[in-house]
């Protein structure tokens, strides 16, 4: 086996640590890591000593492992024999002016000039200031037609653009293109305040601000020593919870509508507020933004907002139960969902799928079992009944995770957390110097993971963010292959993927 690092989530681990490789050995290695159950997690470039690195970490067999290497000038492509490397290759290319040789797919990620003064690696006929200019993959006959959608969309969304190759009412090929509203979010985080970073992680992604508030502060407590307490991890993974409930309540009416089915749009849509509501009772906040901070949480819980809590909780139960009956037993609903924007297995592996919509795949990997954090581990597991890889698939593991949500809340609401130890108060140390730390967590959508490195004076030189989206956009676009145009917004909704959680 290679000379990788076995990593622990947010347990760091110094930078000299982690071995450096020569490029071919480096490539090599990834490429027999990744084959078959090997997956990425992070594959991004960073400074270090007026050199350019790349540092890897891969997931095999429940395993982190960690390499890296100098970047040279130019590199052979590791995307040209494994998918799974596609979008990091590509981002990878854009921000450091670095082409892969042979990458089939050489397109940026975002609008951006790279970050390195260099010249851009892309083709000539566009610039990244021109969005129009981007070339798009076209499919040639009398017969074909494009359908173009986006980037403006009619509702508030952020942007993103669809190019439809059809033949007829058929698709024959979907390319996405984000990247319009790009932020600079990882820049921005190396060069903010300690007291800004959390603003600034909870604005990432709005419907995954308290995972990704979550990820942020595991992070710093590693990289500090900090030690939250056993009411803090509760709390916070009660609030991911509710946070994983009101996005697949919000999804399931979202597809009902879809559907035409209007009574159950509506009922799921109501009870998406409700777990909305109780996000605001537990942190100020409707979509739990200002709860989570390094070392402790800001909630003041008192035992009227756990008796809310749990009232609610026990409530809402059977009428989602009832409701997703309705859903579930419809045969309109289900002649829409069944058979629809079908993944296979081997093409959700080829390219690295993650989340309830890899399990809908029959890809097992959750991160609650495999890397448990906050109090996972007391928890029980959920394992989906369903692995077809179509939308109906797609929509009933949002259904079981829905219940498995309101089972551990539950559990979670035994005891009083009311009762337990008290904040914790003031802000934690400085960073440790010269380490990394990768923190993961099972956000609604999936695997959401953030690596920090830091210089020798404590400070952070890289903050790396991987949304789940990053690895599932390609897969809405296999999904509609040889589907009927029409039921694109039905696909869509079921993978229901981040524009801005990619396009930082």
């Amino acid at each position: 086996m290679y000379n990788f690092l076995q990593l622990q989530p947010a347990v760091p681990v110094k930078r000299w640590e982690i071995p450096v490789l020569p490029f071919l050995e480096f490539r090599q290695a990834l490429l027999d890591c990744a084959a078959e159950d090997g997956y990425v997690v992070h594959l991004f470039g960073y400074a270090e000593d007026e050199n350019l690195y790349m540092l890897a970490v891969m997931r095999r067999n429940n395993c982190l492992l960690a390499v890296r290497c100098r970047l040279p000038e130019t590199l052979a492509s590791l995307t040209a024999d494994n998918l799974k490397f596609h979008l990091f290759e590509r981002e990878l290319a854009e921000q450091f002016g670095i082409r892969p040789q042979g990458h089939p797919w050489m397109k940026s990620v975002r609008y951006h000039q790279n970050w390195v003064g260099r010249k851009d690696v892309f083709d000539n006929d566009y610039t990244l200031d021109i969005p129009g200019k981007y070339p798009y993959f076209q499919v040639q006959g009398d017969e074909i037609h494009e359908v173009a959608v986006g980037p403006v969309h009619a509702g508030i969304i952020e942007p993103g653009h669809f190019r439809f190759q059809c033949i007829g009412e058929k698709v024959l090929h979907l390319e996405i293109q984000l990247g319009y509203q790009h932020r600079d979010v990882e820049r921005l985080l190396v060069n903010s305040s300690p007291g800004r970073a959390p603003f600034i992680l909870e604005s990432v992604a709005g419907d995954t601000a308290v995972a990704n508030s979550v990820c942020h502060s595991q992070a710093v407590e590693a990289l500090t020593g900090t030690i939250s307490t056993d009411r803090d991890k509760r709390i916070r993974t009660i609030a991911m919870e509710l946070e994983r409930l009101a996005n697949h309540t919000g999804d399931l009416g979202a597809l009902a509508g879809d559907v035409a089915f209007a009574p159950v749009a509506a009922y799921f849509g109501r009870i998406r507020g409700e777990f909305l509501n109780l996000l605001m009772a537990l942190s100020g906040n409707r979509f739990g933004k200002g709860l989570v901070r390094p070392g402790r949480v800001l909630a003041t819980w008192n035992r009227a907002k756990f008796k809310e809590l749990t009232d609610k909780i026990t409530e809402l139960k059977p009428q989602i139960e009832e409701v997703s009956n309705l859903l579930f037993s419809a045969h309109s609903v289900l002649a829409r969902f069944e058979n629809c924007g079908i993944v296979s297995r081997e093409k959700a592996a080829a390219i690295g799928m993650v989340g309830f919509a890899g399990r809908a795949s029959g890809l097992d990997y959750d991160i609650r079992n495999a890397f448990p954090t906050e109090v996972y581990g007391s928890l029980p597991g959920v394992k989906p009944s369903y692995s077809r890889g179509d939308v109906f698939s797609r929509a009933w593991i949002r259904h079981e995770e829905i219940l498995h949500s309101l089972v551990c809340i539950q559990q979670l609401l035994e005891n009083d957390p009311a009762a337990s130890d008290s904040d914790q108060s003031g802000s934690p140390a400085r960073l440790a110097s010269d380490s990394v730390v990768v923190t993961m967590n099972e956000a609604w959508r999936g695997e959401l993971s953030h690596a920090v490195l830091t210089g020798d004076d404590g400070r952070v030189i890289r903050y790396k963010i991987k949304d789940p989206s990053f690895h599932n956009w390609t897969g809405l676009a296999l999904a509609m292959r040889n589907e009927g145009i029409s039921d694109f917004p039905l696909n869509n909704k079921s993978f229901n993927l981040s524009y801005c959680g990619v396009d930082l």
